[in-house]
């Protein structure tokens, strides 16, 4: 008697959140170029047909680990250059928060968008594109703060808020760089401490 068909096992299905989590650390670790699909679907333990099932390609995945990863870390740097702390103070939590993110021991060092496809191949210029214009939209979070700041009478009214703004996002940039390159909390913070030497408005809200 011949022996009955064995049947196919279902393929493992993939937990989302579980997915991007891992995919966000892989990336944060090794960069997009670096991590390839076979690093993936081994940390997450499903076969690449299950991974393209889910997230439709490598780049798909790293925008939604991007996104994830970002609400995750920024939400309260958020919150806080929109609440009501003065301008200064809710730059020095920023930048400060920044600091603790890029050396915390627990997770990849640097940030994962600040310095991400800064250089990459032709072919990935779609990803590079991606990760920049999410490098936009901290850059115009800080310049609409500062702003803000303006009209609260914390700034100077000739402030020129865009180049403001960039200095910022370049310290964090410098940062990141420096923290993937060993260096230690304390002596971030005490570049945040010169960058915040530059602040050209009042340190106090203006009531």
């Amino acid at each position: 008697m011949d022996e009955p068909t064995r049947k196919r096992g279902r393929p493992r299905m993939l937990d989302r959140e579980a997915g991007l989590e891992i995919a966000a650390r892989l990336f944060w670790q090794h960069g997009y170029e670096g991590t390839s699909i076979a690093d993936l679907t081994q940390a997450m333990g499903i076969t690449p047909p299950s991974l393209y099932a889910a997230f439709s390609s490598k780049e798909e995945l790293y925008r939604q680990a991007l996104d994830h990863t970002i609400e995750r870390e920024s939400k309260r740097r958020s919150e806080v250059l929109q609440g009501e702390m003065s301008a200064y103070d809710a730059l020095e939590f920023y930048l400060r928060d920044v600091v603790q993110g890029i050396t915390n021991p627990d997770k990849p060092r640097g940030c994962i968008v600040s310095t991400a496809v800064l250089q990459h191949a032709k072919e990935n210029e779609s990803v590079a594109t991606a990760v920049a214009a999410r490098r936009e939209v901290s850059l115009q979070a800080l310049k609409t703060r500062f702003h803000r700041a303006i009209n609260e009478g914390e700034l100077p009214t000739d402030t020129d808020t865009d180049a403001l703004a960039r200095f910022y996002a370049a310290v964090v940039q410098g940062m990141s760089a420096q923290a993937c390159d060993g260096a230690c909390t304390e002596r971030l913070m005490q570049i945040v401490d010169i960058a915040l030497s530059a602040w050209p408005g009042t340190r106090h809200a203006v009531r």
